[in-house]
């Protein structure tokens, strides 16, 4: 009777172990981008509502004044990650660890605890939701000129565009543990200031 259970059991393993693999290989052939951003507040005004004034000082916010006293400036958006499995088999995540750059620097990291299934042949919207202290970019006089041009570039200050990266470190369950992604996938999209109405 122990010979057919540990029998058993090895197959289960064996059987685990052959279909992590295959949505190992699924995972390294899905493709991955940015499609949008949503919900964006800077020091806890809409970003939209920025917009839709005349003029644009960041420094008359009253939350951004509140968040430099306290050296915390939320920024908060929620990215719209497509993951597209142009394979046959099924690619699943179980979790993944994320790092958010713009323009090469980094802003936010942190986990997606959810599920994510693509299907072979399908494609999936994945939100990412980022919440990150900006205190260390506002204070650098360079930096919150950058970001006032970025957002001015919608008021006929013509188009600014920059570099928003996104790196992703996928997790996988073989056996009942969480085996992690030999290192981070990484996504480029260029976004523009457009991105902001």
């Amino acid at each position: 009777m122990k010979k057919i259970i540990i029998l058993c059991l090895t197959a289960i393993i064996i059987q685990s172990c052959s279909v992590s693999k295959q949505q190992i290989k699924a995972l390294e052939k899905c493709t991955y981008k940015v499609v949008s951003a949503d919900q964006i507040s800077f020091g806890g005004t809409d970003v939209k509502r920025l917009m839709s004034g005349q003029d644009l000082n960041l420094a008359s916010l009253p939350g951004l004044a509140l968040g430099l006293l306290r050296k915390d400036v939320p920024l908060k958006a929620r990215l719209n990650l497509e993951i597209t499995n142009p394979t046959s088999n099924t690619a699943a995540i179980n979790e993944f660890e994320y790092k958010i750059l713009i323009n090469k620097a980094e802003i936010a990291s942190g986990f997606v605890n959810q599920e994510v299934r693509v299907e072979g042949g399908k494609s999936t919207i994945v939100p990412v939701d980022m919440v990150a202290n900006i205190y260390p970019f506002v204070t650098n006089g360079k930096v919150m000129n950058e970001i006032t041009e970025f957002i001015k570039g919608n008021k006929g200050g013509g188009e600014k565009k920059g570099i928003l990266t996104l790196k992703i470190r996928p997790s996988i369950k073989v056996g009942g543990a969480l085996v992690k992604y030999p290192g981070f996938i990484t996504i480029n999209k260029e976004v523009s200031s457009k991105i902001l109405l």
